[in-house]
């Protein structure tokens, strides 16, 4: 595995880059070792934060984790990306986009899975045309964390969704 290590309001000392490469390269035995693990350290007040995005063809696996220790944030991060990488397994497979990433051995095991995906309910609403503004506002009397609207502007399906800090975020198609 490539390690791409960057920090923001935080040096990369050698032993935060030895207990990354040492924790995250743990899950070597899934990939191949020119897969590329993109591994972000930030500081902000009390909270140490690791972000790891590990890009891969029509797939990204990513995982944040927060605590009050970076080592700690590390050793969390490691445990979720693997439990996803097992839950998903079968499905990445399926695609077969992501099955060059993986190593034949992690191809070929068998994983439990701990739950599949259902969809238990399905709903079916008007879609108004309004401004990401209103959309934000219609989501907050909803009492959600996201909403689906037309946006007014662009004539497209956009969703808003409620972001950490009381912050909102907008998720518009490609053109």
């Amino acid at each position: 595995m490539k390690f791409i290590i960057i920090g923001k309001n935080i040096d990369v000392t050698d032993g935060l880059r030895a207990a990354v490469e040492d924790k995250i390269g743990k899950l070597e035995k899934y990939f191949t070792e020119d897969t590329e693990v993109h591994v972000t350290l930030s500081v902000e007040k009390d909270r140490q934060k690791i972000e790891v995005t590990i890009p891969m063809k029509g797939n990204i696996i990513r995982s944040e984790q927060v605590s009050s220790d970076m080592y700690v944030s590390i050793d969390l991060v490691e445990e979720i990306i693997e439990r996803q990488l097992k839950k998903y397994k079968n499905k990445l497979i399926d695609k077969k986009q992501a099955g060059s990433f993986f190593k034949q051995e992690f191809m070929e095991k068998d994983f439990m899975e701990d739950e599949d995906v259902q969809i238990i309910r399905s709903k079916k609403f008007d879609i108004k045309p309004m401004y990401p503004e209103d959309a934000c506002v219609q989501m907050e009397l909803l009492g959600h964390s996201f909403f689906v609207f037309c946006n007014a502007e662009t004539d497209q399906v956009n969703v808003v969704y409620k972001r950490k800090g009381n912050t909102y975020g907008l998720i518009e198609p490609e053109e």
